[in-house]
């Protein structure tokens, strides 16, 4: 007997890692390393500081309610309520451990085996992982040559076992952000099928746009139909302390609360406390932050053109990620651990964002730029340039 964790794919993050092993790199030209998105630093000097005192604290170290601390909700809730201009209360938002427990815990309330998500391609490794592992059938949605999804085309995937649109905006591999009309279509869709909308906003602090991205949460009983889901790892790079969140229906959080108890019990009190004291006080490091990524993306693109004449496209940019088209024969994953040896470049192929069947997926590569200076995203373009490979033969 095949298990469901045994029938879906290894994480691409640790599988990527096996190619470096036997490789060396010269001093000349070491490895740039663009696989993966966490941020590399730790918390800032003035949340560490908090974080030794918070850590004298007794409460730290005990387990807390299940659904998070409630001053950390109220604080979420208003942060929240501020940015979209909208309304939401403490008792939409539950703290989980970490992004990814939330939307294991949100598909956990929400579905059973043998139902169906539709999730647009390329799509979240992780997302696809937990879906294979709960036996819910990931419907592929697949984008445009915008990588964005057609609303009209998810509307035909819609089948009685359909029970939510899951995407991510920005979005993980792509870079892109969803329009506030594709959200509102896609919203509007949802409620009109009787099925959730879940967004996953982990990189909202690093977008291009400033405001709110969306106007979904001032739609009337938006709660029936949207779920949001946050991340306070890249926000406050507290990636190692587990605190995500929820928002989302009360009765909804009710039953999350039946996993997480299951699970985790609780999110750590010490992240806890460690993000509500981000949200507190470190909005003006906050905002340096997403100057510096932006920053970065504009690096990238300037350094992009060698690529570019070389027949590579640049297809997604924005909050931690590229998504780029390559112009070789070889497909991407065969590609990919040549670029270790080659290039002393480990990024990922599309294949590990993409359904098997889907042939987009050896065409493309995520980079994950996040950690990377203005020099070493230059030396990228550089390296992966001279790359002398044969060229993919047009039809």
């Amino acid at each position: 007997m095949t298990t469901r964790t045994e029938a879906t794919f290894f994480p691409p993050i640790p599988e990527a890692q096996r190619w470096l092993r036997g490789v060396e790199f010269p001093a000349d030209r070491p490895l740039l390393n663009l696989a993966q998105a966490a941020p590399a630093d730790p918390p800032p000097s003035a949340l560490r500081r908090a974080m030794a005192e918070f850590i004298e604290v007794p409460s730290s170290h005990l387990y807390g309610p299940v659904l998070g601390h409630p001053d950390l909700r109220a604080a979420l809730a208003e942060d929240w309520a501020r940015h979209y201009g909208g309304t939401v209360e403490a008792a939409q938002v539950g703290i989980t451990a970490g992004c990814n427990q939330a939307f294991a815990a949100t598909l956990s309330a929400l579905t059973t085996e043998g139902d169906e998500v539709i999730v647009p391609t390329p799509w979240y490794f992780n997302h696809k992982m937990w879906l294979d592992m709960s036996g819910v059938v990931a419907v592929p949605l697949p984008t445009d040559d915008t990588l964005l999804p057609d609303p009209e085309a998810a509307r035909a995937l819609i089948t009685p076992r359909t029970r939510a649109i899951s995407i991510v905006t920005p979005n993980n591999p792509a870079g892109v952000e969803y329009p506030a009309e594709t959200l509102s279509a896609l919203f509007d869709l949802c409620r009109e099928a009787g099925i959730r909308l879940i967004v996953d906003e982990t990189y909202r602090d690093f977008a291009t746009r400033t405001g709110a991205p969306h106007d979904l949460l001032s739609r009337p009983d938006w709660s029936d139909t949207l779920i949001q889901l946050y991340s306070f790892s890249k926000a406050y790079r507290l990636t190692g302390h587990r605190v995500g969140a929820v928002i989302g229906d009360a009765d909804l959080l009710h039953q999350i609360e039946k996993f997480q108890d299951t699970v985790a019990i609780c999110a750590p009190s010490l992240g806890q406390m460690a993000a509500l004291h981000g949200l507190q006080t470190l909005a003006q490091w906050k905002a340096e932050q997403r100057d510096e990524i932006l920053a970065r993306r504009a690096a990238l693109a300037e350094a992009f053109g060698p690529l570019e004449a070389k027949g590579w496209r640049l297809k997604g940019l924005g909050a931690y990620f590229a998504y780029v088209e390559h112009p070789f024969a070889m497909g991407a994953a065969e590609l990919a651990p040549l670029l270790v040896r080659e290039a002393g470049v480990l990024i990922l192929p599309a294949t590990m964002f993409t359904p098997p069947e889907d042939p987009s997926g050896d065409r493309h590569f995520r980079i994950a730029f996040a950690n990377a200076g203005a020099d070493s995203l230059r030396a990228l373009c550089t390296r992966l340039a001279a790359l002398d490979l044969p060229p993919l033969q047009p039809l």
